[in-house]
């Protein structure tokens, strides 16, 4: 890229690592807050494995949410889930009963699952080839800063008045977020501030086979290898974060006896790491492509370079040092979002801009798919057989992944 070439495409990824940011803010206080709240509340581990439950299951419904940013755009749509999914942030301050978190997480997946269809489409129509995993990488750390800034914002929230302050700044902030880009955001063609060197930049380097289309039809999409090759390495993948987000601050409290102040001060440490893996996986790419190799492989092998490393997380519960087990997890957190980002921006080589949201969601379906089912096993189970057997099998699901993403995806002709 030439000094000459402005980059208000950047301009646009920055903002939207504030919604990543906001979007997995949201949703991580509850996991943080979960000490407090299930003693204060009553709830049981069963009970709260119900709870995350009930938001992968709204987030399952991502294929809907990528559907309605196809066809509405993203300007409208997606300032349309943000500002629903920070009305339902702030509800959780009113939030009673382990139904009745259920039922509001249940609304906060579904408005949730918007942000990674919306993410694809965004760098789809925003960037050329050759950028799209950076800019992918890019504003997957938002996911992992949201997660980081989680901690502090609820040990400060209980300090000066209780959990349910976390929700109602977490929420308000996604509000003021919602109508800026509402007012600022439009696409390529109708920004005001692009100008045409830019436009020309990111348009001569998109794939012709990638432009234009029908609307997405899903029939056609779930009959594709390459949906069913990113989306099964997702399921596969996605528990990992449902246990660092949810499920990882009851671990540190209930098995290494760590207090709130000190899950303030380590909890946020994973996540940390995972944005560096954000970087890590685009840049194994751009290494691999540098020496020839074509993009597809190269993503599949940042892929199985994850994977590796995440065998990793099968000696977090076996380690008898607590802080060796949050290194550990410090090098799941990197490992995941190394082969994480890696899969998700390949729905972007791989399907239409047209089509990239809905195929973006299906992938995020199955991935969310993974969690609840990891969610719910872990939640019935836990109490019986601990968490050892669940950092096992995170550690070897992945390899599971990377082979399937070898056998299953195409590389385009």
């Amino acid at each position: 890229m030439t000094r000459t070439i402005p980059r208000l495409r950047w301009t646009i990824i920055a903002l939207f690592v504030g919604a990543m940011v906001i979007n997995y803010l949201a949703r991580s206080v509850l996991g943080v807050a979960a000490p407090v709240i299930l003693t204060e509340q009553g709830i049981s581990s069963e009970q709260y494995g119900w709870i995350t439950g009930a938001f992968q299951i709204g987030v399952m419904f991502q294929p809907l949410a990528g559907y309605a940013l196809d066809a509405i755009g993203l300007r409208a749509g997606f300032a349309m889930f943000v500002a629903a999914w920070s009305l339902i942030t702030m509800a959780h301050a009113f939030a009673s009963g382990w139904m009745g978190f259920a039922v509001l997480r249940g609304a906060l997946g579904l408005a949730e699952g918007s942000a990674q269809p919306a993410g694809q489409k965004l760098i789809a129509e925003w960037f050329p080839a050759k950028e799209r995993g950076v800019a992918g990488g890019i504003y997957n750390i938002g996911a992992s800063f949201g997660a980081v800034f989680a901690p502090p914002l609820v040990a400060w929230a209980v300090m000066t008045q209780s959990w349910r302050l976390a929700f109602v700044v977490a929420g308000g902030i996604g509000l003021v977020w919602a109508l800026f880009w509402f007012l600022w955001f439009r696409s390529p063609q109708r920004h005001f501030a692009l100008g045409a060197a830019e436009r020309d930049y990111i348009l001569s380097g998109q794939e012709a086979r990638l432009a234009g289309g029908d609307k997405p039809r899903m029939l056609a999409l779930l009959r594709r290898r390459d949906l069913w090759g990113i989306a099964l390495p997702r399921m596969l993948a996605d528990p990992v974060w449902g246990m660092l987000s949810f499920w990882m601050p009851l671990y540190l409290a209930r098995v290494r006896g760590f207090d709130l102040t000190q899950i303030a001060l380590f909890a946020w440490l994973p996540f940390l790491a995972a944005d560096l893996g954000c970087l890590f996986g685009p840049a194994i790419v751009a290494f691999l492509q540098r020496r020839g190799i074509e993009l597809i492989d190269a993503r599949r092998w940042a892929f199985t370079v994850g994977a590796v490393m995440m065998t990793g997380m099968a000696f977090v519960g076996i380690v008898t040092n607590p802080y060796v087990a949050i290194a550990l997890l410090c090098l799941g957190g990197f490992a995941h979002q190394t082969l994480s980002v890696t899969v998700i921006t390949m729905a972007s080589d791989l399907f239409r801009r047209s089509e990239v949201a809905t195929a973006a969601g299906l992938a995020g379906f199955a991935g969310n798919l993974g969690v609840l089912v990891f969610s719910l096993l872990l939640g019935q189970m836990v109490d019986d057989v601990g968490y050892e057997p669940f950092f096992v099998i995170l550690g070897v699901l992945d390899l599971i992944g990377a082979l399937l993403l070898w056998t299953l995806v195409r590389k385009p002709r």
